[in-house]
């Protein structure tokens, strides 16, 4: 099979646009031309009087993907399946829109449908991989992953796909060999040297800087590309202790990625000060008893590359607990609040909780603990749910969940901070790319934590991660002491926990505790003034909280 059969099938999974009504023609030439408002316009007049054209639903739902809403694209795919069952183009974008709103079940469920038709379509299969990573299971994904690499040799993307699934099963060595033949194929493929970098147990030698800089004096390159590049150049020059060569690279790559969007710091410190204002002691004491009754999930929150990952591994060694994945379901629960709530009482998120009753409380957690469901496959008394944005959802969180434990794992602001700015993120953790950007995000962090701290007292146990490297023995009962569990000496020797881990600490979780990167930062130290600024008394009073923070 060939390289041009791969792409022949993306394009005729395309809506055939010659079955359209012609009133859509215009929509569409608006569309290529970015006039998406006026497009928006024509679709909606179009559809008062064409309710049922699937066509322009399917339309509709393009523009709304296109502008992140990806919740409302769903709705219109999913209408659009229901008009036009037999639509191959409807339903696997249904299924695509599924796969990027975290719903891998429904969307493996299509993924299988459309595969009864055209069982042996690359692109379908491909879909019907990443569904299967969405619901863990890695060796499925792995097994079609290898089948499309036999079928298309020629193809970098299915060799990065297959090295990823690789990565996330543990077999490094392997991985390393895919994320090769990745460059043979194509190696100016910034992805593929960031996926070199982000193995952290990886190191480049000379020929590969030298290759590396030799893509970057090309002038052909894709913005994708140019970024995978320099930061991983800056990991390669910091491994090779030259470091001022490796902060600009990593300055460099991230000033490429920042300029794909606009992100304004201060939309996270207005939040804050609204969840300040809306979660007091007294409306946690009216809806005492409230929620569900469940102690089945421990949340694991913070910062990136803060820890977390080492701090779930060690969880997910307990006999009682089972590690799952950073789930994206309370985030998905939050944006189901604001679309079913809050219109009808009036005011916005947050501070529509503060109007939900007890049975709204409940059923919205028993919704996030179905939701999870898939993610649970051991049978264990206890998850780990290890998404550490969901600090920002501690307010709900107590609310639907009252009895759910939540630790919070911490690491000096500076350290942390520079190992965000590090990290090569996937689209969308918008304030990572820029230190002052990240200082601010830090700073918000810490005092919406310390309110929670005031408001619930003693529910919140924080982690430091400079004590768990220093005494990890220590830290470790501590955390199992609060929550309610015996010491098993298996939560210190974590590394040799057989299981799935999708985060860029997936290969240091694999290896013994090491203190190596507590003062990594130092060497960065000239040239970190921007994120210490912004930081301001936290990186001061760390790791106390500064007394100001009221």
């Amino acid at each position: 099979m060939t390289v041009d059969s791969f792409s022949s099938a993306a394009k005729a999974l395309r809506p055939d646009r010659s079955r359209w009504h012609r009133g859509l023609g215009e929509v569409a030439a608006l569309l290529e031309k970015k006039q998406t408002g006026a497009a928006t316009k024509l679709l909606q007049e179009f559809l008062q009087h064409h309710p049922r054209d699937a066509n322009a639903l399917h339309l509709m739902a393009d523009i709304a993907v296109q502008q992140g809403r990806l919740e409302n694209a769903v709705l219109l795919l999913a209408r659009c399946v229901e008009l036009t069952p037999d639509s191959i183009a409807a339903r696997y974008s249904f299924a695509n829109a599924l796969v990027q709103t975290h719903r891998p079940g429904a969307a493996l469920l299509q993924a299988e449908e459309l595969l009864k038709r055209e069982p042996q379509n690359p692109v379908l299969r491909w879909l019907k991989a990443l569904a299967l990573e969405g619901e863990d299971d890695f060796a499925g994904a792995l097994a079609i992953w290898r089948a499309l690499i036999e079928d298309y040799p020629g193809r970098p993307d299915c060799w990065l796909r297959y090295g990823h699934a690789l990565r996330a099963m543990g077999l490094g060595d392997e991985c390393v060999a895919a994320y090769r033949k990745v460059l043979e194929l194509y190696p100016s493929f910034g992805g593929a040297w960031w996926g070199l970098a982000d193995l952290k147990t990886f190191h480049f030698g000379e020929t590969d800087i030298e290759q590396m800089e030799r893509q970057l004096a090309r002038g052909d390159l894709s913005a994708d590309d140019r970024t995978g590049l320099h930061f991983a150049l800056g990991t390669a020059y910091a491994d090779a202790q030259l470091y001022e060569k490796s902060f600009a690279n990593f300055a460099r790559g991230n000033a490429i990625r920042r300029l794909e969007f606009t992100h304004d710091p201060g939309l996270l410190t207005n939040y804050v000060a609204r969840c300040k204002r809306t979660f007091t002691a007294e409306l946690f004491r009216d809806r005492a008893g409230c929620g569900s009754d469940s102690t089945d999930p421990i949340f694991v929150v913070g910062m990136p590359r803060s820890g977390s990952t080492l701090v779930e591994q060690i969880l997910a060694s307990h006999s009682q607990i089972e590690g799952t994945r950073e789930l994206f379901d309370l985030a998905a629960l939050s944006r189901h609040v604001q679309s079913e709530f809050a219109s009808r009482h009036g005011v916005g998120y947050p501070e529509v909780l503060s109007k939900l009753d007890a049975t709204d409380l409940r059923r919205l957690g028993g919704r996030y603990l179905e939701s999870v469901g898939i993610h649970r496959k051991r049978a264990r008394p206890i998850f780990v749910d290890k998404m550490g944005p969901n600090f920002v959802h501690i307010g709900m969180l107590q609310l639907i969940l009252p009895n759910a434990k939540i630790v919070d794992v911490r690491r000096h602001p500076v350290a942390c901070g520079l190992s965000i700015f590090m990290q090569l993120f996937p689209k969308g953790q918008n304030d990572a790319y820029r230190l002052s950007d990240i200082g601010c995000a830090y700073r918000d962090y810490v005092e919406l934590m310390a309110h929670f701290d005031r408001v619930l007292p003693g529910k919140v146990h924080r982690v430091f991660y400079e004590s768990l490297v220093g005494e990890p023995e220590s830290a470790v009962r501590r955390l199992l002491d609060h929550l309610g569990l015996p010491f098993e000496p298996a939560c210190l020797n974590f590394y040799e926990t057989q299981r799935v881990v999708t985060t860029s600490s997936s290969e240091q979780v694999r290896r013994p505790i090491y203190r190596d990167a507590l003062e990594h930062w130092r060497h960065y130290e000239p040239w970190l003034g921007p994120l210490a600024r912004s930081l301001g008394s936290v990186l001061e009073a760390y790791p106390s909280v500064p007394v100001d923070m009221g």
